[in-house]
């Protein structure tokens, strides 16, 4: 799985937006507190303001602000903003994958890798990120640990 510098840059933005909520951010003020390139972060946030994870207000005390509550943002909510498909192979979503015998097992695998992952991603919020973070659960258990 490949977790994109876009993906990556809109979760560390929505973290920023949603550790104050009393007062919209400036692109220039998440791009320097989080090290991202104010250009790339310029795209992502337009993107994230498209799909309705950030609102934006213009004028001298504009900026972005989360598009709704912290708790209801997911990580995956995040990475499918900005990337679509979770994963995908060739490009191809793994949906209608099939191959043929003897490797007609290999698409059920893929698709729970993704199934996994998204599991995953959907249980970590924006709101916990930003309230202390997550980390992985014990090797095996396949979850993330809310830190509070």
């Amino acid at each position: 799985m490949h977790i994109s510098a876009k993906a990556d840059y809109a979760a560390r933005a929505l973290i920023e937006l949603a550790r104050d909520t009393t007062r919209p951010l400036t692109c220039e003020a998440i791009a320097s507190s989080q090290e991202i390139p104010f250009r790339f972060l310029k795209s992502v946030v337009g993107e994230l303001r498209r799909t309705g994870l950030v609102r934006s207000q213009r004028g001298c005390e504009g900026g972005y602000w989360l598009g709704r509550p912290a708790e209801e943002i997911s990580l995956l909510d995040v990475l499918r903003a900005v990337d679509g498909e979770l994963l995908t192979l060739r490009g191809e979503p793994l949906a209608e994958l099939a191959y043929h015998p003897p490797a007609q097992g290999l698409p059920a695998v893929w698709r729970a890798v993704e199934d996994s992952a998204a599991a995953i991603l959907g249980a970590v919020t924006v709101a916990s990120l930003a309230r202390g973070g997550a980390r992985p659960c014990p090797a095996g258990s396949g979850g993330v640990e809310v830190l509070v």
